[in-house]
Order: C-alpha cells, then sequence, then structure tokens
C-alpha cells in the first residue's frame, strides 16, 4: 500500500545520511557551547583589565555568583516553556508575588493569627519560616497550572495569558505591600539567601561533585559502548572529566577565600541538574522537545498535549516561587517592585545559551552559562559605574545578536 522497499545500497545511504545529520547537529551544539565559554572567558578577561583586577576577587565573584542564582531558578524554567514553543513574560511578576507572600507571613499575618489564637510558634522562627516557603512555593505552583490551563485548554496564546499574568500579579503585589518594603525576615529565612556553607560542609560537596562526575562519565561511556555508539577516545574523556572535576575544586577554593560557597549557588546546583535530568532523561523533557518540535506530529503520535503544557507551567511557576523566596531572603525584605525585568534576563539568557526560540531543542546547563553572562555583564558594568541606561541598552544588543546567531545556525 504505497511502500517503498530499500535495497541493501540504499539502506546503507540512508543510514549514512541520518548520521551525518546527528553528527552535524552534534558539531553545531558543541560549537555553541564552547563558543559561549570563550566569549564568556573573554567578558571576565575585559572587566578584569577595566576593574583593575577587583571583578575577579574572590568577594566579588562570590556575589557574582548569587546573582546568577535568581536569574538561574527563572531560566531553568524558560528552557521547559520555550522548547515547548511558548513564551512566560510573567516570571518576575511571580517571583516578586510568591515572595511578598512570604514576606508577608512571616513579618504580618503569622503573628496576628499566633496572638489571635494563642499559637506562641507562629511567631518569627523555623516554622513560620517553613509555612511561609511552602505557601509560597503552593502560591506558585497555583498560578503556574492556572496559566496553562488557560494556554492549553482555552488556547490563549501563552503571550497574551502571561502578559495578562504579569499585569494581574503586579497589581497583586502592590495590593499586598502597600507600595512599603515589608521586613525584615527571620533570620532562619535569611540564610536561604544570605548564608554561606561551612568550610567542612565545601570540602564535601567538592569531593560529592567530583566522584558524580567520575561516575557519570565512567556509566556514560560503558551505556554508549554497550549500545555500539560513537565514544571519545579515552584521553579525551579524563581531560575533560579532570577539567570539570578541577573547575569544581578551584570553585570551592576560590570561594572559601572569601566566605565560603553561598547557599542560593548550591541550591541551583541541585535544582540544575534535576531539572536537566527531567529535560534529558524523562518523558516529560521528551515531550517537551517534541511538541516545541512539531505539535501536529507530536499530538497525532498520541501525546497529551495539554496535560504536558499544564505541567510545564506548573514547573515554571514552582521556579519562580523559588526565585522569589531567596530573591526576598537575600534583600531581607519583600518590595513593590521586586522582580521587575527577570522575565527579559531569563528569556536572554535561554537563547544566549542556545535554547530556540522557534521550540524544539533547549539547554540547561546553556540556560546557566547565559544566566553567568548576563550577571557578568550587570556586576562589571555597575563595577565600571556606567550608567543604568547604558546596561539596558548593551544586554539589548547582546540579546539581539543572540537571536540572530539561534536563527542563522537553524
Amino acid at each position: 500500500m504505497g511502500r517503498t522497499q530499500l535495497d541493501g545500497s540504499q539502506s546503507t545511504v540512508v543510514d549514512r545520511s541520518l548520521i551525518e545529520q546527528v553528527r552535524g547537529g552534534k558539531v553545531k551544539e558543541n560549537l555553541r557551547a564552547y563558543t559561549m565559554v570563550f566569549a564568556l572567558l573573554a567578558i571576565w578577561l575585559v572587566l578584569a583589565v577595566a576593574t583593575q583586577g577587583t571583578f575577579l576577587e574572590p568577594r566579588n565573584l562570590s556575589n557574582l555568583f548569587r546573582q546568577t542564582a535568581i536569574n538561574g531558578y527563572l531560566a531553568i524554567g524558560m528552557v521547559f516553556v520555550i522548547t515547548a514553543g511558548h513564551i512566560d513574560l510573567s516570571v518576575g511578576a511571580v517571583a516578586g508575588l510568591t515572595g511578598a507572600i512570604a514576606a508577608m507571613l512571616q513579618v504580618q499575618w503569622l503573628p496576628a493569627l499566633g496572638a489571635k489564637i494563642g499559637i506562641a510558634w507562629l511567631q518569627p522562627g523555623w516554622p513560620s519560616t517553613i509555612i511561609s516557603i511552602v505557601a509560597a512555593l503552593i502560591v506558585g505552583t497555583i498560578i503556574g497550572i492556572w496559566q496553562g490551563v488557560w494556554v492549553a485548554y482555552g488556547q490563549v496564546p501563552a503571550f497574551i495569558v502571561t502578559l495578562g499574568g504579569l499585569l494581574i500579579f503586579r497589581g497583586s503585589i502592590l495590593g499586598i505591600t502597600k507600595g512599603i518594603n515589608i521586613g525584615p525576615m527571620n533570620p532562619t529565612f535569611q540564610g536561604f539567601g544570605q548564608a554561606y556553607l561551612s568550610s567542612t560542609a565545601g570540602v564535601a560537596l567538592a569531593l560529592v561533585a567530583v566522584v558524580l562526575i567520575v561516575s557519570f562519565t565512567v556509566v556514560s561511556r560503558r551505556n554508549k559502548r554497550k549500545y555500539d555508539f560513537d565514544v571519545r577516545p579515552l584521553w579525551t574523556e579524563v581531560t575533560l572529566t579532570a577539567l570539570y572535576s578541577g573547575l569544581v575544586i578551584g570553585f570551592v577554593i576560590i570561594m572559601h577565600r572569601y566566605r565560603g560557597v553561598p547557599v542560593p549557588v548550591v541550591l541551583l546546583i541541585i535544582i540544575a541538574a534535576f531539572c536537566a535530568f527531567i529535560f534529558n532523561r524523562t518523558q516529560l523533557g521528551r515531550y517537551t522537545c517534541a511538541i516545541g518540535g512539531n505539535l501536529e506530529a507530536a499530538r497525532l503520535s498520541g501525546l497529551n498535549v495539554r496535560r504536558v503544557v499544564v505541567r510545564i507551567f506548573a514547573v515554571m511557576g514552582i521556579l519562580g516561587a523559588i526565585a522569589g523566596i531567596v530573591l526576598t531572603a537575600r534583600l531581607n525584605a519583600a518590595t513593590a517592585n521586586a522582580g521587575n525585568q527577570f522575565e527579559l534576563n531569563a528569556i536572554a539568557s535561554c537563547v544566549i545559551g542556545g535554547t530556540s526560540l522557534q521550540g524544539g531543542s533547549g539547554s540547561i546547563p546553556g540556560a546557566l552559562l547565559g544566566a553567568l553572562v548576563m550577571a557578568s555583564i550587570d556586576n562589571g558594568l555597575s563595577m565600571l559605574n556606567v550608567q543604568a541606561f547604558w546596561q539596558q541598552i548593551i544586554k539589548g544588543l547582546i540579546l539581539m545578536v543572540a537571536v540572530l546567531m539561534d536563527v542563522k545556525s537553524r
């Protein structure tokens, strides 16, 4: 019934063609990743020279990585959303709203409730901190699901849904905070944005990371051999493993020269590793790429597209809440303009890191690299006392160039 039989020579040609396409895609992906690494190093070198070495001092690097963490949470979630062929303009407002809710619970709502019903443990302390964090996460999840339902079941473009969400949540922040700063936070809550690991904990973190890197390399190489996939030469694997391990150890050493590894950065690493596993190794990640790559083909193949889209926005809502919690803890207060323009930084980080605005492909490590690039530019220009409007102009140009590279490379 219309099928075309291929003889042995034709089949071989097709197989070789497919192999060449896969290899070509990997080469482009690796080339882009290496390009971004070299671009980041070039940015650091220029800023180090311009600031007479101050930019690379441990204190400033620690601050830089803490700045990267908040944008990194949002960029990770945005990878899922953009890869699925959508966009989320409300993530900054979600971060601001969830942070404001966490702050109000600690400063006003829980203490007032505790005094009214006579429950002492609702006063500032660990119980109120835990309740505040859980409440913020629940609100973020509900917001994500709500917006996902509008997109998936209401068939409203994500651009419009999240733009409306941005306005709604910004208004909600003003209504909750009355336009004033809400603080200070519980000392236990502040630790999520301001604390550092002890020297012992930092060394333990480095050892665990090195063990995981070596284990992943060994297992990955063994599985590739098992299924007759191409593997790198052994010396290349050893070199790369040693390089990654050296970077981890060097990072911990540099952080310990100041005050230790920042807790927000540790949290970012854990979340990034978990989400990268979901994105690359689970059905949700594969379905996300399939929907963004070809929506109609995904639907005809039996995927429950609506359910996947709702889950993706739920993930974005949770990560937005985490960003809001860490931001509020770091600032030790909730402000009416918290999270303003964070969505632009998150989108820029994803695009710079290799996530296609056309959907179908994305990279969580690339998004983190993009977040580090954006934070480096903000940090360096601030150290050079460059006026704020120039910072906006430069970041806008970088985003445009990144999109141009994405279009030309595809």
